[in-house]
């Protein structure tokens, strides 16, 4: 079975004083059937890179196939097969749900009705609802709707919940999960931690328009060396001369850093590492303004890996 997506040193430049590398060797290879994450911040290349694999914008050099296509020489067999939820999507606000959907829906061979895309979605009672009349989260769900009506083997999504609520955010994913069990593939850009470990069979971190790291969720937290993070402020009003080493060979410690307002342990073991930690801050004279012990997830990956958080500014 050939793969949904594989692109080989892909890259983008794009020209200007000084040029911009936005997407510098990047390499993937996604499976059929599983819904795969393309995650980093602002800036990191992620919807440049699904622009390319949706043909949207020419690569600068590099190898892509779509389905087992590549674009230029297979460009209407590979829209027949895809659907797209970009960004940021514009519809004709004086048109209908049904009518909108109707159109798309001419745009393919085949497909399903617009009756079955708005019940996927949820929007049967917005039917007749203008677009321009939806909430945020109702257009969200349309312009998905939209991706879907073509019945595509391959769906991408680029950061599909920016800006929606709680409930609107948990409806989205349960569409995305609908359409994985069907065996279909979903390729979905996000800055939001939680909703790749949640859906994502595989992940791909991306910073600087590189891949740095890649693997199932479980793997990539697995690699921090421990699966518990501890975060504590110490009361003191300059702790500049306090460095994240002096923690760091506590007993069931793997790494230590230093965030801007406190330090945080990637630890095996809270158990053993906390009476520890006690123990070295009451040895300095130290005492503790908070302290909070959580799970670790894939933004203390990517923290880790690239230094920052994953939803500050590219200041490139």
């Amino acid at each position: 079975m050939p793969l949904a997506i594989r692109c080989t040193e892909l890259r983008k430049l794009y020209e200007g004083r000084p040029p911009v590398e936005a997407v510098r060797g990047l390499d993937l290879a996604v499976e059929q059937g599983e819904c795969f994450g393309l995650l980093g911040p602002n800036g990191a290349g992620k919807t440049t890179t699904i622009e390319i694999l949706e043909g949207l914008l020419p690569a600068t050099s590099g190898a892509v196939e779509v389905l087992g296509m590549r674009w230029g020489h297979d460009d209407q067999a590979i829209k027949q097969r895809i659907g797209i939820s970009l960004q940021e999507t514009k519809l004709a606000e004086k048109l209908s749900v049904r009518e909108t959907l109707n159109l798309f829906r001419s745009f393919y061979d085949r497909g399903i009705e617009p009756e079955e895309a708005m019940r996927e979605v949820s929007l049967e009672e917005k039917s007749r609802a203008w677009v321009g009349k939806l909430s945020g989260g109702q257009r969200q769900r349309l312009a998905v709707a939209c991706a879907l009506v073509g019945d595509p083997d391959l769906l991408f999504l680029d950061e599909p919940t920016t800006g929606l609520d709680p409930q609107s955010r948990r409806q989205l994913w349960e569409i995305i999960r609908d359409f994985g069990r069907r065996g279909r593939t979903v390729l979905l850009t996000t800055h939001y931690m939680d909703e790749a470990e949640r859906l994502c069979d595989r992940v791909a971190i991306v910073n600087a328009g590189q891949v740095i790291a890649l693997g199932t969720p479980r793997e990539l937290i697995a690699r921090l060396g421990g699966e518990h993070i501890v975060e504590f402020a110490i009361a003191v009003e300059d702790a500049s001369d306090i460095h994240p080493d002096d923690f760091a060979d506590l007993p069931a410690v793997r790494s230590a850093r230093r965030e801007v307002n406190h330090y945080s342990l990637s630890v095996s073991e809270p158990h053993i590492a906390l009476p520890a930690l006690l123990d070295r801050l009451g040895t300095r004279g130290l005492a503790l303004a908070n302290l909070t012990t959580r799970h670790a997830s894939l933004e203390d990956v990517f923290v880790h890996l690239a230094g920052r958080h994953i939803h500050e500014e590219d200041a490139s």
